[in-house]
């Protein structure tokens, strides 16, 4: 395991930033009392692993709407049912990457 993550942490440090850093800014953003640039930093390293830009856009979304991500949740719709399951690998290797 701990081959992975510096393997993702070493391909994250030289990946060119494709992302708009989204994730970052609006953890940054947050009212959340965990929150620092280093953790807002690591989680958008994950997300650029496992995210494209869209997605990312709507992630972001959910630090000033976490309802947002409820209401997905509830939703029958395929395209959300993809989405979440991209998100739930991207929580995953945030909490592994940045733990």
């Amino acid at each position: 395991m701990k081959s992975t993550i510096l393997a993702l942490a070493l391909w994250a440090a030289t990946a060119p930033l494709a992302q708009a850093q989204q994730i970052e800014r609006a953890c940054l953003r947050s009212d959340r009392e965990a929150r620092s640039r280093a953790l807002c930093g690591c989680i958008q390293q994950a997300a650029n692993l496992t995210l494209s830009a869209r997605d990312q856009k709507l992630a972001a979304s959910f630090f000033s709407k976490p309802e947002r991500l409820e209401d997905m949740q509830a939703s029958d719709r395929a395209a959300r049912s993809r989405f979440l399951e991209r998100y739930a690998a991207y929580v995953q290797a945030a909490r592994a990457f940045c733990n």
